[in-house]
């Protein structure tokens, strides 16, 4: 079985989840915000904090820490829009955040240890292997929908990051669908 899923409802619907157990008045604001109502105490912080670490969320407690994950925000949804955004990402980022690219930029090197080129391709081809599992668009229009040059492009990142051409994950993925639908049939059978 293949599942699709968004983050972003996810994380929303568990923070709204945790929050509203704690009894806390609130609001979410953007992806990973939070504003409140009343402030709390720290045995509430404590308790929130250990209840989201359950499902790998973490409270970001530094400015430096937040702005970079407001940066993989922004990439993530530029990344997996639905329209194909016709501007650079780095003019994306830097006009979404209200910060020079460059600054951003060092920012995330220092605090991700890798560069916001390296997180973007890493986001392009995971959303090129779920557009592939997906099977509902071609290479040619997957290359076209994650701002490819070409295909010949696509594939050789795809390769570089993942170790295998998308065509080769494309037969993977083929494989083990045949695979499972002989084993499904076969206890079909003896049922």
């Amino acid at each position: 079985m293949y599942v699709k899923f968004d983050f972003n409802a996810l994380c929303k619907k568990v923070l709204d989840e945790k929050l509203k157990e704690q009894g806390l008045k609130y609001r979410l604001l953007n992806f990973g915000e939070v504003e409140f109502y009343e402030s709390f105490t720290q045995e509430q912080h404590t308790t929130f904090k250990k209840n989201l670490e359950d499902y790998g969320i973490e409270i970001i407690e530094s400015q430096k820490t937040t702005l970079v994950q407001k940066i993989k925000d922004a990439i993530v949804e530029l990344v997996f829009s639905d329209d194909v955004i016709p501007v650079k990402a780095s003019i994306y980022i830097a006009e979404k955040l209200n910060h020079s690219y460059g600054y951003l930029s060092n920012l995330f090197s220092e605090v991700a240890y890798t560069s916001i080129e390296n997180f973007i391709i890493l986001q392009k081809i995971e959303y090129a292997k779920e557009l592939i599992i997906n099977n509902k668009l071609s290479l040619t229009e997957i290359a076209h929908k994650l701002n490819y040059s070409s295909v010949a492009h696509l594939s050789t990142q795809f390769k570089n990051t993942t170790g295998i051409t998308p065509s080769q994950f494309q037969k993977l993925i083929t494989k083990r669908r045949n695979a499972q639908s002989i084993i499904i049939n076969t206890k079909m059978l003896y049922e």
